[in-house]
C-alpha cells in the first residue's frame, strides 16, 4: 500500500524535555499507553503499518524517533547509548505526556532500551512486547542452548560501527552512499525475510539516514559497546523477573541470535510465548504487522477491557 511508505501519513509532534527536539507520532489519545521504540537502522517509520490498527483497538500509540534518528534532533550531550535513549523516552512519555503506567513494544536497539526502562522504572512499565533484540547472556541458564551467538559473518558491521565509527562515517561521503549502506541491511544482509522489502520500502526506510551527522550519531549504540567514553553511565541490563513479557521471534533474521526465543524465555521468566513468526525476519512490525498487532491486543486484553469499562 502506498500509504505504508508515505512519510506524511501521520502528524509529527515534537517535545524537548531533554534539551533536543524529539519527534513522535501519537494516535488514539486516551487509550492504553503503548510506546513503540525502534532500533537500528530504523526510525519511527518501522511501525507505520501497525499504528492505526493498534490505535483502533484502544491503545494510545506513541512512536518516538530516538535522538539523532528520523525527525529528532541530535542530543546536546553527545551520548547515544542505551541508558541515554531510555531516559529520553521516560522524559517524553512520563514527564511530557503524563503517563504513569505504560506498555512497551520494541526490538533491536529499541529492545535493549525497553529492557533498561523496565529495570530502571519498574513501577512505570506494566508489560513489554519484545522481538529480535539484544539480550543479557545468562551463562548458567543458557549453557545448554545452542545458537546463542549470531553468525560470525554477520558481525562485521557491528565491529566497524563500534570500533571505527568516525572512519566509517568518513567513507560515506554523500547522501546516496549513506543510503546505499543502510539499504544493505534491508536487502543483501538478509536481516529481513527474502523479498520482505521492495524498492519503495527500502527507499522509505533509508531516507532518514541520508544526513551525515545523524548517521554518525546512530553508530553510538555500537560505539558504547567498546568505548567507555561513549557510555553516559554503566549498563543495568540483566535478568528481569518482574516484567510480564510477550516474546516474538522472526526466525528469518540473520543477525540476531538463532535461539533468541529460548534465550529470551530465560531472561524473562514471566513471559508469554515465545511465538515463532514464519516468513519474518528482524523487522517484525513491518514484516509481520498482523501478528504483532493481534498478539499485542490479546496480550493486553485486560488493560483494554478495563479502559473501556472506565
Amino acid at each position: 500500500m502506498t500509504s505504508d511508505v508515505d512519510p506524511g501519513r501521520f502528524p509529527i509532534e515534537t517535545a524537548s524535555p531533554r534539551g533536543f527536539a524529539q519527534a513522535y507520532v501519537l494516535q488514539g489519545s486516551g487509550g492504553v499507553p503503548l510506546v513503540c521504540v525502534h532500533g537500528w537502522p530504523e526510525s519511527k517509520r518501522l511501525f507505520w503499518k501497525v499504528i492505526e490498527p493498534l490505535a483502533d483497538a484502544g491503545f494510545e500509540v506513541i512512536v518516538p524517533d530516538l535522538r539523532g534518528f528520523g525527525d529528532s534532533e541530535l542530543g546536546p550531550d553527545g551520548f547515544n547509548d542505551v541508558p541515554t535513549h531510555a531516559r529520553d523516552i521516560h522524559a517524553l512519555v512520563h514527564d511530557v505526556l503524563g503517563h504513569e503506567r505504560v506498555v512497551l513494544v520494541a526490538g533491536d536497539l529499541g529492545g535493549a532500551i525497553i529492557q533498561d526502562l523496565a529495570l530502571r522504572y519498574p513501577g512505570w512499565v506494566d508489560r513489554m512486547v519484545l522481538f529480535n533484540s539484544p539480550l543479557p547472556y545468562l551463562k548458567a541458564e543458557m549453557a545448554s542452548i545452542a545458537g546463542t551467538r549470531p553468525a560470525r559473518e554477520a558481525a562485521d558491521y557491528f565491529l566497524r560501527q563500534g570500533t571505527d565509527p568516525d572512519g566509517l562515517a568518513a567513507d560515506l561521503t554523500t547522501p546516496e552512499q549513506r543510503r546505499r549502506y543502510i539499504a544493505t541491511f534491508y536487502s543483501s544482509r538478509f536481516w529481513g525475510h527474502p523479498g520482505g522489502f521492495d524498492a519503495a520500502a527500502v527507499d522509505f526506510h533509508t531516507e532518514p539516514f541520508a544526513d551525515a551527522a545523524k548517521l554518525r550519531a546512530s553508530f553510538g549504540g555500537y560505539e558504547s559497546s567498546f568505548s567507555p567514553s561513549a557510555q553516559s553511565e554503566p549498563s543495568i541490563l540483566a535478568r528481569n523477573p518482574d516484567t510480564r513479557t510477550l516474546i516474538l521471534h522472526g526466525t528469518s533474521d540473520h543477525v540476531i541470535y538463532p535461539s533468541f526465543d529460548r534465550m529470551a524465555a530465560q531472561v524473562f521468566p514471566n513471559h508469554v510465548g515465545p511465538f515463532l513468526l514464519r516468513d519474518c525476519g528482524h523487522f517484525v512490525p513491518w514484516e509481520a504487522p498482523h501478528q504483532l498487532t493481534s498478539g499485542t491486543i490479546a496480550f493486553c486484553g485486560d488493560l483494554l477491557s478495563n479502559r473501556r469499562v472506565a
